[in-house]
């Protein structure tokens, strides 16, 4: 691989593959989460440019002189990794809204930590099934979904060539609607037993009024919850990793989307 030495009029070029690699790592899970220092997203943005660079050079196209041109393209390629890196992040959000779901169903609404990946205060469910879609994330490698999509945007869509189209705008908003598809699968099994447990504490408490039922219901509820989150790991284990193998014909079905404009 011969790496060029950057002329003035390969500048502008290594800028927009620096723009969409950074927007790709920044939004991406892992790598893009608050946490991550600043200076390490930075340095390998401009590592894995380095890289890609000399192979996109059949690629480029010839400079803009002008400033507007020159800002368009450079809004769209930050434009293309952000849709990129959001894919997964649409996954991790349904993630944590069933953990949500499932934490009010415990009682856990009052209590909540702090998710330093986000920087906001989410149940204690929600950040341990969010805890453990990122190991399942690099269990199956699909982080080198994101790696292999960003050399794939490339070869799929040259640097300024983009098409916005309804139908791209209408598959964004079919993943952000997965989210709440995604939460039900996760969080249906639990809230329903835990509904279940609701009614039976209702009906004990109009047929045994003696008995206070928010000192009965209030632990019986953590500890049912608590079960059956053990009892549906692997069934957690199995969906989370069939939406992770999913991504990438979500990602590419993006790439065809905003490169042929249909």
């Amino acid at each position: 691989m011969n790496f060029p030495v950057l002329t003035p009029e390969l500048v502008q070029p290594f800028l927009f593959v620096l723009l969409r690699v950074s927007a790709i790592l920044v939004t991406m899970p892992i790598i893009g989460n608050a946490y991550v220092p600043r200076q390490v997203k930075g340095g390998l943005s401009l590592l894995m440019t380095i890289i890609i660079y000399p192979s996109v050079q059949q690629d480029l196209s010839s400079a803009a002189s002008e400033f507007l041109p020159v800002l368009l393209r450079m809004a769209t390629e930050v434009f293309i990794g952000i849709i990129i890196g959001y894919t997964a992040r649409f996954v991790f959000a349904g993630i944590q809204f069933a953990g949500d779901m499932i934490g009010f169903q415990m009682g856990f609404s009052i209590a909540s930590i702090f998710d330093p990946s986000t920087s906001q205060q989410v149940s204690i469910v929600s950040e341990f099934q969010f805890m453990m879609a990122m190991i399942i994330f690099l269990f199956v490698d699909a982080h080198h979904i994101f790696l292999v999509a960003l050399v794939d945007s490339f070869r799929i869509l040259h640097l300024g060539d983009v098409h916005f189209s309804v139908g791209l705008f209408q598959r964004l908003i079919t993943l952000s609607g997965e989210v709440f598809v995604i939460a039900v699968k996760i969080s249906a099994p639990i809230v329903a037993v835990l509904l279940f447990v609701n009614v039976g504490l209702g009906v004990i408490a109009r047929t045994v009024p003696q008995i206070n039922i928010f000192i009965v219901g209030i632990p019986l509820q953590i500890a049912v919850g608590l079960i059956f989150l053990g009892v549906t790991a692997p069934v957690f284990l199995k969906v989370v990793t069939h939406l992770f193998q999913g991504l990438t014909g979500d990602i590419h079905g993006l790439l065809r989307l905003m490169a042929s404009g249909r």
